[in-house]
């Protein structure tokens, strides 16, 4: 069997099972009391469980797991996957389940956020030691420069917790975080397939099936939430495909593609942190200063922001599929162009 149908196999089997598995963990949520009451900064307006992210990390995991069953581990040529790939593969997903376990504690019973940074941080450590590691840089007019250990280190650790955090931070509306993270992983994988990187596609693959069948129950009106288990997950899984996938390619574009496919989140975080230091206010407290908050206030309603916030998403990921060079990438990047043109003036039209 061709190699990309096992990509395709893991999208369906990932996809399925997140579809068969929310209602009843949804169910499982409500018998026990395990909800996100209104309030405050919240935007929904009645008692939503907050625990879906145990779906979308069951999908990811039981789709790797039957197609490494099945002997789908392999690539371009048939040839299986070396033993680092295949271990690349497992530090992600297993780092990305670590992951989950945090936000799932806090979705249970609250942490400080000192303590999840410190959790988080280990863990990225950890990573790191397995190979999910940046050991490149680009630096302007030089070129791609190989990273010393104790350079590396720090690098990866920020990259893996702040992506984490900026994924979890953009999961304030119905719909959001899950539409954005499914466009984000389905360019990961098309990018990591032009790039003959099997593993970060088999990985891409399985997360963007999950995310965009959880969007069955979490688009507006939602039914349940992903909670921080799931935005911690995907954030992770994410940051990690960009790692083994494109970060390691040894080329300055290739080292680029995941900072370009995941602006919207980078960026919304940045702005949000230097707006609020700016104004002498904590950079880790809550508020309402998100891209999506700034979208509600100009009177845009709750599926038009999201709309909105998809259409950048997905124009930044065709600007990564055209600088990867894939013969179609700038015949995508012009379509996302006009569809977003069309999305900032509906945008216009609705908030006057």
């Amino acid at each position: 069997m061709p190699f990309q149908l096992y990509h395709l196999l893991a999208f369906v089997i990932s996809g399925a099972v997140v579809l068969v598995s929310t209602p009843i963990v949804r169910r499982i949520g409500l018998q026990c009391g395990r909800v996100d009451v209104p309030g405050g900064r919240k935007v929904h307006t009645q008692p939503m469980v907050r625990l879906g992210g145990i779906s979308i990390f069951l999908g990811t995991l039981i789709s790797l797991l039957f197609v490494w069953w099945s002997g789908g581990f392999i690539d371009a040529s048939g040839t299986h996957l070396s033993p680092t790939d295949e271990y690349e593969i497992w530090g992600v997903t297993l780092g990305g389940f670590a992951f989950f376990l945090i936000g799932l504690l806090d979705d249970l019973f609250g942490l400080s956020a000192s303590s999840r940074l410190l959790m988080q941080a280990a863990i990225a450590a950890i990573a790191w030691h397995v190979g999910v590691s940046i050991d490149f840089l680009t630096i302007p007019f030089v070129g791609l420069v190989s990273l010393p250990v104790w350079i590396s280190l720090p690098i990866t650790i920020v990259w893996l917790v702040g992506m984490t955090n900026a994924i979890n931070w953009i999961d304030g509306l119905d719909g959001l975080a899950a539409g954005v993270c499914g466009i984000a992983a389905l360019i990961m994988l098309i990018v990591s397939l032009f790039m003959a990187q099997p593993a970060a596609a088999l990985i891409a693959a399985a997360l963007a099936g999950g995310c965009l069948s959880f969007l069955r129950y979490n688009f507006n009106p939602a039914k349940i939430f992903m909670g921080d288990g799931g935005s911690y997950f995907i954030g992770f899984t994410l940051a990690g495909v960009g790692v083994i996938g494109l970060i390691k390619s040894v080329t300055t574009v290739a080292v680029l593609l995941p900072y370009i496919i995941l602006a919207v989140p980078i960026l919304d975080m940045s702005a949000v942190i230097l707006d609020r230091i700016r104004s002498g206010d904590s950079p880790f407290v809550a508020d309402k200063r998100h891209l999506h908050h700034r979208l509600l206030k100009a009177g845009l309603s709750h599926r038009w922001a999201v709309l909105f916030i998809y259409a950048l998403t997905l124009w930044a990921g065709s600007l990564a599929v055209a600088f990867a060079g894939i013969p179609t990438g700038f015949l995508c990047a012009a379509g996302a162009t006009g569809l977003l043109t069309y999305t900032g003036w509906r945008v216009k039209q609705l908030s006057r």
